[in-house]
């Protein structure tokens, strides 16, 4: 079961500058920075009420974000949606015919675990899987 928006990830090019903006400017506060080397990226979490925005620069041209900034700019990269039991949703969009990036979840920021989905499966839009079990 999907509870909620876990976070909209936003691809930027400098992060100094994207944390200086939403935290300066829109008064919200960085509640944790971290590298996750596997996805070649340095990601910020900005929590809002329940949900989150998530900052990502990456540290790799060749990296998922680097190759997202290079062909669109920046701007939002992906939805994140919260399961309660991450491996039984993605067996529920691999039976209903739903693409799949991750067919078993990986470790994402915070140590949770996380599933993508491809955009052609879910009408043009990446949505990540996250879970904290």
């Amino acid at each position: 079961m999907i509870r909620k928006i876990n976070h909209v990830g936003i691809a930027v090019s400098n992060l100094d500058a994207a944390v200086k903006l939403y935290s300066e400017v829109l008064g919200l506060k960085v509640s944790g920075i971290e590298t996750i080397e596997e996805q070649k990226v340095k990601s910020a979490m900005i929590p809002i009420g329940e949900s989150k925005i998530e900052l990502m620069e990456s540290t790799d041209p060749e990296g998922p974000i680097g190759k997202f900034i290079a062909k669109r700019g920046e701007g939002i990269h992906h939805i994140s949606l919260e399961a309660d039991d991450i491996e039984k949703m993605l067996a529920k969009l691999s039976n209903a015919g739903i693409e799949l990036i991750d067919k078993k979840p990986r470790i994402g920021a915070g140590g949770s675990k996380i599933a993508f989905v491809h955009p052609k499966g879910m009408r043009g839009v990446l949505l990540e899987l996250t879970s904290k079990k």
